[in-house]
């Protein structure tokens, strides 16, 4: 098992993938009006790629076009104090291909928020990284006060 300098366990590509695949729910980073925005999302893997349904005027629509950004996912026990994090940076594109787009609208990707979702944001995962703290490295974490103290 690789450590980083903070002793968090250091994942493979494949495990930050296989994670991400794991859960609904991300956070993409972007830049709003020069400034930096985070906003969650809905989304799904397709391969490496990262799939978000937006719609077409939305903000985010507006502000990921050809933009880099960041998504981040993850999962935490408070009470075992374990989890993982794992987080990509790349290219956002709108998908605008119509192959690609009906491809995309047939994937199992249900936004949660209401309105007309009928834009897809394509993110082309360049670099991903991902940690993990498990309940064995957590142990050794004696600086940290009890939890609810």
């Amino acid at each position: 098992m690789q450590l980083d300098s903070s002793g968090l366990q250091v994942l493979s590509r494949e495990e930050c993938l296989r994670l991400m695949s794991s859960m609904p729910i991300g956070r993409i980073v972007f830049t709003d009006r020069a400034l930096p925005a985070v906003q969650p999302v809905t989304f799904l893997l397709d391969g490496e790629r990262i799939v978000v349904r937006t719609g077409i005027g939305s903000k985010l629509a507006a502000a990921t076009r050809e933009a880099v950004v960041a998504f981040e996912v993850d999962e935490f026990d408070p009470d075992r104090r374990t989890g993982w994090s794992v987080t990509a940076v790349g290219h956002a594109r709108a998908a605008t291909d119509p192959a690609e787009m009906a491809r995309l609208a047939a994937l199992p990707l249900t936004p949660w928020a209401p309105g007309s979702k009928d834009h897809y944001i394509v993110i082309d995962a360049e670099q991903i990284s991902g940690r993990r703290i498990t309940e064995e490295l957590a142990s050794t974490a004696t600086s940290l006060p009890p939890r609810g103290n």
